[in-house]
């Protein structure tokens, strides 16, 4: 990572305190920002109040679930990634999850190996999509910055 890079932002939630300690751990040794919620509802706190890059969190938990947590994070911010872990898997709870805004949906066991692929590739589409944004704005202002007097001369040009 560069020195001069931030690094992107985790929020991990979980109410397992050793699967969200391996987590954050984990995901700090991997070069990334971890922040831990014990619940949904801290996690829903945490969402309002922290920028998230990516939110990685478990499907059944006290207080709000992780569906929960996938709409509100889509709502305050679209373009977070989005993985989604359970021990309860099942065909319609994915489904309900990747239509609520989950790009990833793995079960537990969470295999690390798989999550830190899973992970790096949300972001860097995450970061290629933002560089596009950037841009095709660099293009359309270098597109308006064209004096309307230089458009209409090639236009009276190509029509004599």
């Amino acid at each position: 990572m560069d020195v001069n890079e931030e690094k992107e932002t985790i929020l991990i939630v979980d109410d397992e305190p050793d699967i969200l300690n391996l987590l954050s751990e984990a995901t700090e040794r991997w070069g990334y920002q971890a922040v831990t919620a014990r619940d949904g509802e801290e996690g829903l706190n945490k969402i309002e109040n922290v920028p998230v890059d990516l939110l990685l969190t478990d499907f059944r938990m006290p207080k709000a679930n992780g569906k929960v947590l996938v709409e509100k994070i889509k709502k305050i911010s679209p373009d977070t990634s989005v993985i989604v872990f359970t021990g309860y898997s099942s065909v319609d709870g994915a489904v309900d999850l990747i239509k609520a805004g989950a790009d990833e949906y793995l079960t537990k066991p969470v295999d690390l190996a798989k999550l830190k692929t899973t992970i790096a590739g949300l972001l860097k589409e995450k970061r290629a999509a933002g560089r596009n944004t950037i841009l095709n704005s660099i293009n359309w202002g270098l597109i308006l910055s064209i004096p309307i007097w230089l458009i209409l001369g090639i236009i009276l040009i190509r029509s004599l």
